[in-house]
């Protein structure tokens, strides 16, 4: 038995993020930069750069980061 997904409303922080949108979080005491790749029902995907990678102990230049744990860098 299958339930129906419930609409939720998106807040107006993620409605109006873009892909390519530059962002800034914070992950095992490193600050860190990276671009929007994709963007979540709860996160983004974000493409940062293979020496961040290695900083933050991620094995690709792609990483996951929830909404609340980011913010937009102009």
């Amino acid at each position: 038995m299958a339930f129906p997904r419930k609409e939720r409303p998106v807040s107006d922080f993620v409605a109006a993020r873009k892909i390519d949108e530059k962002i800034s979080f914070v992950r095992n005491d490193h600050e860190v930069r990276g671009t929007i790749y994709k963007i979540l029902e709860n996160s983004v995907i974000v493409q940062i750069s293979n020496k961040d990678a290695d900083l933050i102990g991620v094995p690709s230049n792609l990483t996951v980061v929830a909404h609340k744990n980011y913010s937009v860098v102009e």
